[in-house]
């Protein structure tokens, strides 16, 4: 079985482009192979900024000849029909077999395609792949038509076996496919010939060229820690640059230089940004100071000056890099001692969202609502709110203006050079947190406060103006934002009504985003008010409405109506995103949409509380053969109900019961309410489901002992609402009905 080896040989690939267009060449060859008839034993695709490779191994020398019936119409179809299936199935009438069937003579169509060497399906398959390679953008040069990231310069396509290479012959837009490539550009420049796969590789490291990305990864990521050590520092690791400076280089030379003393005082996280994005170097840090003191920078060759000139030339450019972050920092640090309000005062020009308002109309809503939610983080309504006033002013500096993924992190510096208190600082860099499943929450209460208050500002925002997620985009990051919400509760164990928070800022939305007549106004403004006070907006708008002489005005008619559909709707969407989150924690779907079921589930930490327990419950023998019982219970009661027009839910009367099993099951209830009552009380749910799951024994014997549907009618409609008590018991507790099995 013959080897194949193809190399698309162009001018620099970007690096971020590399990875995937590996993954593309290797399913579109391979896919295209298999279809065509020519299966193979393994293949490896492998890319550098020049090459993109495929390397396909004990492929077959032939497609196998292939022999297919098909039935046709009967003989005496209508010729119309006829002709559809000889077009069909390419064959012509001499080719038609008749045979008889049991409606009939039928004709039948014996297809035989005979099996084609490799080399003709490879090239028509890699002829079809260059032609149509997904890249995500291409050019086209010269005069041909042929579309490619950049020029392609050659293809390399061979077969080959023990017996040696073959050419596959390929002619693509005047680029003919041979048997050689190219070495590094400046290091081993001309032509090799290879003769399959190994003899390539090899060749390739003679002529400075590492193939794979993992290993020109480790080797740079080796020496640059190598160099580090020598020194006694330390490389700030960076999988992503790591990565990325691996698609840029095809023989990695490492090298370290000095960061100018003038710029050892900047923040590290500028250092490091600042080099990364503009040079594409790695820091190398002081792990007694944690200052970044020196760079690594990754050559594409050796020099006879072992790399002096390079460091050279790249110390220069980065001086003059370092130069402008220095020039941002001191302006910067000069505006916050005197106070970050300038700042915030400039945000007014900045649009957050065009039906939304200014960045500055988004911080006075924040700074509202984490003064709100201040009490229920921990933390001190002031500071809550002062926090909330300054967070987003570091994105008016002009070091966040250059450098985008500072915002935040700046903020706590300027903070703290503005003689803020060190949670509001704290809160300038965390409020942004969590960015996903696997970042740190705040860990601050009012962090905490204030990075709640920018998620559901955001979130009722994007809602009032309904602009929601639909299927896979998310434009806003609102699935983002939800997760946000839901991992700062869960992980603070804070409690606190969701509903009360939505429909007041769903409510401060409704009043910026429409002009409404000054009693409007001021009845919306009272509105809020009393959610502040009362928490439902239900109760909020009768108590507003009772004040009101006269006719209520159209629209608050209309927000009654709107606010709490749409509150429902962005409950629901948190929920969703609650189930995801739960789910990857390892609770059962099922548990989840039993707790979501029950009353106060805006209380997340609350319903999460009760998802456990339930759980926890459901994992021991009793608590599956509770489900069981209650699930008996259950049927044989909706039947019932269903049957009998009436619902059984009157209460049991004891003096009815005949069996001592029966007895022994109003105990057992008596017994159990008497201890969920007051466990649902204090929400000590796992109090709750233990008493529950007591119930288990008398309720199995019951059913072992007892006719429900008995034959004296008295008799029968106690122990129907014997089963009516069972589920409302265990009903109160979590809603049973949606556990599965």
């Amino acid at each position: 079985m013959p080897d194949l080896l193809i190399e698309l040989f162009s001018e620099e690939i970007p690096a971020r482009m590399q990875k995937r267009a590996g993954e593309d060449l290797k399913k579109l060859v391979t896919d295209g192979l298999v279809e065509a008839g020519l299966t193979y034993a393994h293949a490896g695709a492998f890319a550098t900024p020049r090459r993109l490779v495929l390397a396909v191994e004990g492929l077959l020398e032939h497609s196998p000849t292939t022999r297919e019936e098909r039935k046709g119409p009967r003989v005496d179809a209508p010729d119309k029909a006829i002709d559809g299936f000889l077009r069909g199935a390419g064959v012509s009438r001499d080719d038609l077999e008749i045979r008889d069937e049991k409606k009939g003579k039928v004709f039948f169509a014996v297809i035989e395609k005979p099996g084609r060497p490799a080399a003709d399906i490879v090239a028509e398959v890699l002829d079809k792949t260059v032609r149509n390679f997904p890249w995500p953008k291409s050019m086209r040069w010269g005069a041909g038509s042929l579309r490619w990231v950049r020029p392609l310069h050659s293809i390399l396509c061979i077969l080959s076996d023990d017996a040696g290479a073959t050419v596959v012959p390929l002619d693509i837009d005047g680029i003919r496919a041979g048997d050689t490539t190219e070495g590094h550009r400046f290091m081993a420049p001309g032509r090799i010939t290879v003769t399959g796969f190994d003899d390539y590789a090899a060749k390739l490291k003679k002529a400075f060229v590492m193939l794979d990305p993992a290993e020109r990864a480790d080797h740079i990521k080796h020496d640059a820690e190598q160099l580090a050590f020598a020194q006694g520092l330390e490389l700030v690791e960076d999988a992503g640059l790591l990565a990325e400076v691996a698609g840029l280089v095809e023989w990695p030379v490492t090298l370290m230089g000095q960061i100018d003393d003038d710029f050892l005082a900047l923040p590290p996280e500028v250092l490091q940004t600042s080099m990364k994005e503009h040079q594409k170097f790695f820091s190398v840090r002081n792990p007694k100071t944690g200052r970044i003191e020196r760079f690594i920078t990754v050559a594409n060759r050796e020099t006879a000056d072992h790399g002096a000139t390079v460091l050279a030339g790249n110390q220069k450019v980065l001086f003059a890099r370092l130069s402008d972050a220095k020039f941002f920092w001191e302006n910067d640090l000069r505006v916050a001692r005197t106070g970050m309000e300038k700042w915030t005062e400039q945000l007014a020009n900045v649009t957050f969202h065009n039906k939304l308002g200014s960045q500055a109309d988004r911080i006075a809503r924040i700074e509202s609502l984490a003064g709100e939610l201040a009490p229920v983080t921990g933390a001190q309504a002031k500071l809550a709110r002062q926090a909330a006033r300054v967070a987003k002013a570091d994105l008016s500096s002009e070091m966040v203006y250059e450098f985008p993924e500072l915002q935040g992190l700046m903020g706590r510096y300027y903070a703290q050079a503005a003689g803020l208190p060190d949670a509001v600082a704290e809160a300038c860099e965390q409020h942004y947190s969590p960015l996903g499943p696997s970042d740190d929450v705040p860990s601050g209460a009012v962090s905490r406060a204030v990075a709640l208050a920018d998620k559901l500002d955001t979130l009722t925002g994007f809602w009032a103006i309904d602009e929601k997620p639909t299927g896979s985009k998310d434009p806003f990051a609102l699935r983002r934002a939800a997760l946000g919400v839901i991992r700062i509760i869960l992980d603070g164990g804070l409690r606190l009504n969701l509903d009360r928070f939505i429909d007041s800022q769903l409510l401060k939305h409704e009043i910026a985003l429409n002009g409404h007549s000054q009693e409007t106004e001021q009845l919306l403004h009272n509105l809020l008010d009393e959610i502040a006070d009362h928490g439902v907006f239900g109760a909020a708008v009768r108590v507003v409405k009772d004040a009101i002489e006269g006719d209520e005005p159209a629209d608050l008619v209309r927000i009654e109506a709107e606010i709490p559909d749409r509150s429902a709707d962005l409950l629901a969407f948190i929920h969703d995103r609650l189930k995801v989150y739960l789910r990857g924690e390892g609770l059962r779907h099922d548990v989840i949409d039993a707790s979501l079921a029950m009353p106060g589930s805006d209380d997340l930490a609350l319903l999460v509380t009760r998802a456990r327990a339930l759980q926890d419950m459901l994992s021991t023998e009793d608590g599956e053969n509770l489900i069981q019982g209650f699930k008996r219970a259950n049927n044989i009661l909706t039947q019932a109900e269903e049957k009998d027009g009436v619902e059984y839910s009157f209460g049991a009367d004891r003096k009815f019961a005949e069996d001592a099993a029966e007895i022994a099951l109003f105990d057992a209830l008596d017994g159990a309410q008497e201890r969920i009552d007051p466990a649902i009380k204090t929400q000590d749910f796992a109090a709750a489901m233990a008493a529950m799951a007591d119930l288990r024994g008398p309720i199995d014997a019951f059913f072992e002992a007892v006719q429900v549907n008995a034959d004296k009618d008295v008799v029968r409609r106690n122990r129907l609402n014997l089963l009516a008590r069972i589920r409302s018991t265990c009903l109160g507790v979590a809603d049973l009905t949606r556990i599965e099995g």
